[in-house]
């Protein structure tokens, strides 16, 4: 249980805010690329409680200003699109991506007013289907070299949706394993070749049980946190029997993005960014190490919940995220549908726009969420004081963290540590793109394995 004070310092994100000015020394992602196609490559944006315009010139370069115009205040949002500029529609003043004023048409001939005007812009950076926006002072950071941004186009896909609810509440949803044998609980199993794109359907690394009978039968897992460099690692263990358990290695990337295997070839990268204080969008990358994405179907599966332009779900609190008590009866745990997504959208908006944290009772399955809000509010203090944060990098800070290995398998009992790491250095082994060298230690044991000092194929698979 934590107080409302406490509360108020983690959830607040506008101007001037504790918590937003942390925010605000970390990229932000503003928009997918996908969005900024077409004629008019225009956008309204609201992020961390402040107004933005997003556009692209004739030379493919985003921009992203303050959307209010410099003059009287009218919204850039509406502007006039000419060839790679914005025209604001008031008094026709037009602006490049760069915010610099290029006419003022409507004062005296000779005028020099544009020289002397220059609308606020902020930094714009291109990753993997994802639009990245610097909202703080100074030099931005430099991008890890996670899988997520160094997988070449083919191997990933971009996506987004819209919560209902405060950046926070939906982030811990990530930092909370035991859940998934509970919300996304589903009574039939699938068969697992019918599951791609959808997390939960198909089958552990190593075995040939459906990941979603493990869920349903082992639900009392034994997690453990670790701090990492860049966050932290929570590992989550299912004993099976005494031979093997399932195991899931997770991360978060500090500060508001975390890492989960999607399938035993794939993961998750997702960011939760404030619009405001009580409402936030989920950034994904879906990377891919041994095939590349198949980015239709993935696409249309995700656009029949999150349509396309506001990506804005179907379900949501008003229509009581479409719960059915017949198929809660039979077929799910939650009555919800079978899309996940809906499923944690509901755990996330059902508390209310930002969750009353003072009424918690937290577990021992919690002990993920106690260690990032620490995290959290030291990190908070610490930007209060001028200091350096965690994942704020430079250069050669940014090349040295790699992957990080996220992991959904079936291994030996009592040796979860090294089968994880032995089980990425064999995908990575067999990804195309990759450099072989996600996570350091498990580039180590790559080499090994390729020079024969470790079996290639582990003697616990399961038939």
């Amino acid at each position: 249980m934590i107080s409302a004070e406490q509360n108020e310092l983690m959830t607040r994100v506008g101007p001037g805010t504790p918590a937003g000015k942390l925010l605000r020394n970390y990229w932000q992602p503003v928009a997918l690329v996908d969005e900024l196609q077409g004629e008019r490559p225009v956008l309204s944006r609201t992020l961390l409680g402040e107004s933005f315009v997003l556009f692209k010139d004739k030379n493919n370069k985003f921009g992203l200003l303050d959307r209010h115009c410099p003059h009287r205040g009218a919204d850039l949002a509406f502007g006039r699109y000419e060839d790679g500029n914005l025209r604001c529609v008031f008094h026709g003043w037009l602006f490049d991506v760069e915010g610099r004023c290029l006419e003022t048409p409507a004062e005296s001939q000779g005028s020099r007013l544009c020289d002397h005007i220059r609308q606020r812009s902020y930094p714009v950076a291109e990753r993997s289907g994802i639009l990245f926006a610097w909202l703080g002072a100074g030099e931005p950071s430099a991008f890890p070299h996670f899988d997520c941004f160094t997988a070449p186009d083919a191997y990933t896909f971009a996506f987004k949706g819209y919560w209902d609810c405060n950046w926070l509440q939906a982030l811990e949803v990530g930092i909370d394993p035991a859940h998934a044998s509970f919300l996304h609980r589903y009574f039939e199993d699938e068969d697992p070749a019918a599951g791609y794109g959808r997390q939960f359907r198909g089958k552990p690394l190593d075995s040939d049980l459906p990941i979603s009978k493990v869920l349903r039968e082992y639900d009392r897992p034994d997690i453990s946190v670790a701090r990492t460099d860049y966050g932290m690692r929570l590992t989550t263990l299912r004993r099976i029997d005494d031979n093997v358990s399932h195991g899931r290695a997770t991360h978060i990337l500090f500060p508001q993005a975390f890492v989960i295997p999607m399938s035993a070839e794939m993961t998750i990268t997702q960011w939760h960014v404030p619009v405001d204080d009580q409402g936030c969008y989920w950034y994904s990358i879906f990377t891919s190490f041994t095939t590349p994405v198949d980015k239709k179907t993935m696409r249309e599966q995700r656009l029949k919940t999150y349509p396309a332009p506001d990506y804005r779900p179907i379900h949501n609190r008003a229509n009581h995220w479409g719960f059915d008590a017949d198929e809660q009866r039979k077929a799910t745990y939650t009555g919800m549908g079978f899309d996940i997504n809906i499923h944690d959208q509901f755990a996330c908006e059902s508390p209310g726009r930002i969750a009353d944290r003072t009424r918690e009772n937290l577990g021992s399955s919690d002990k993920g969420i106690v260690l990032y809000r620490r995290l959290l509010v030291d990190a908070i203090q610490k930007t209060a004081k001028g200091e350096k944060t965690m994942m704020m990098l430079d250069a050669a800070a940014a090349a040295a963290l790699t992957g990080p290995a996220a992991i959904d398998g079936i291994g030996p009992t009592g040796r979860w540590d090294e089968y994880w790491r032995e089980s990425d250095a064999a995908r990575r082994l067999r990804a195309p793109w990759s450099d072989k060298n996600g996570d350091r230690p498990q580039f180590q044991e790559a080499q090994a394995e390729k020079s024969g000092s470790v079996p290639i194929s582990p003697p616990w698979v399961r038939p």
